[in-house]
């Protein structure tokens, strides 16, 4: 550690302390190896190549902070979590908050082999497509390199939010991709978004045509993270007088929930997040909104049919999938609704768990002051009963 951080950790032990005007996080301009490091773990960071030939860049930590090293023998070999972020975000939502608090280092310090995913068009995968595509290529891409990099034939599978809905579609309809994952834990879980709330709801209203949208941004970065994005977060959320906006915002966005939010980490989730995605995978989403189906990306009758050889989008059936899947929701998510949830739980063969969080929006699955407690303990405890048992 080095002497910033005991400076650091001596005057605010939690990081939630206040000051009269503004807080800095030392984290908050890092990348995520650097924030990795940071708090003293072991970073590695890997590039993958897709069938299709985009380049992701995924992080791993392959080890926890107090964990002995290895022997000239070498390591033995470690259980493997995947996590897989949702819309907007990047790795980074696993390791914003301190270690006592992220998920990734959590699962790192109870003896996991933690890896990190990054899709088509976020900050470290940019320039690409929609999550059709993440389905077909990018997630079968990462899995089957992580598999083969640690020599296990399987692992477990956390996604937030689009990354559980790259899941669900996915582990329905790739079977060898789904026989690489032993259990399947839904944050937020997304299939049909048929009663989603706030701005993604009023953009799919009858009045907004979402052809035009397209047609007005084209193909192009959405959102995308910056200089001048990471600067803004960084200094303006970092002073108290502005933390309230801060907070609004993305309560506005996904729910609200004033009790869970950490405002002094408010500037390294604003200069980390959003990190971007395309014009067309927004469409999409609008067009899963607006359907109320868990579809794959409408390019209109004629388009459809050089696709897909069919008029209408297909849709992806997760009534279909075999792997064991955890389901954790929460009761003012706007994003992830409780009722799409609970239409999606009966159509699931092998649902081992399902639990509502009193309070909870989209964010608290990722950086809820008390997700440690309520829920990655509760995932870390079954993830190791399976292990041993």
């Amino acid at each position: 550690m080095t002497a910033n951080q005991d400076l650091v950790l001596t005057i605010c032990p939690t990081m939630r302390c206040v000051p009269n005007k503004k807080t800095e996080a030392l984290d908050a301009s890092m990348s995520h190896t650097e924030i990795i490091r940071y708090h003293g773990y072991p970073a590695e960071e890997y590039t993958v190549q897709t069938e299709d030939g985009y380049l992701l860049y995924i992080q791993r930590i392959p080890s926890g902070r107090l964990e002995d090293s290895c022997d000239i023998h070498g390591c033995p070999p470690k259980e493997v979590v995947f996590l897989q972020h949702g819309l907007l975000c990047s790795a980074s939502n696993w390791i914003t908050n301190l270690p006592n608090e992220s998920f990734a280092f959590l699962l790192a310090d109870a003896g996991f082999d933690v890896w990190m995913g990054n899709v088509r068009g976020n900050t470290y995968g940019l320039r690409h497509i929609n999550w059709d595509e993440m389905v077909k290529y990018d997630l079968p891409a990462m899995l089957k390199f992580v598999t083969a990099k640690t020599s296990q034939s399987s692992l477990y599978y956390v996604g937030h939010s689009q990354g559980t809905a790259m899941g669900f579609a996915g582990f329905s309809s790739n079977e060898e991709m789904a026989k690489m994952v032993k259990t399947f834990f839904a944050l937020a879980p997304v299939t049909t978004v048929a009663y989603v709330h706030g701005p993604l709801k009023l953009l799919t209203e009858d009045s907004i045509e979402i052809s035009m949208v397209h047609a007005m941004l084209g193909e192009r970065d959405f959102l995308s993270s910056s200089p001048m994005i990471q600067r803004l977060g960084k200094e303006f959320c970092s002073n108290h007088k502005y933390k309230q906006f801060c907070t609004d915002l993305l309560f506005l966005l996904c729910g609200f929930d004033y009790d869970g939010l950490n405002q002094t980490r408010l500037p390294v989730y604003y200069t980390h997040t959003p990190a971007g995605t395309s014009v067309k995978n927004m469409i999409h989403w609008f067009q899963v909104v607006d359907s109320k189906t868990f579809q794959m990306y409408d390019y209109g009758y004629l388009e459809n049919e050089i696709h897909y050889g069919q008029l209408e989008a297909p849709l992806y059936f997760p009534e279909e999938m075999k792997v064991p899947v955890a389901l954790y929701y929460g009761e003012n998510d706007w994003l992830a609704d409780p009722k799409d949830v609970e239409n999606l739980i009966p159509k699931l063969q092998n649902l081992i768990h399902s639990v509502e969080i009193p309070k909870w929006n989209h964010l608290d699955f990722i950086w809820g002051m008390d997700a440690a407690t309520l829920v990655y303990k509760e995932i870390i405890g079954y993830m190791k009963h399976q292990a041993f048992n």
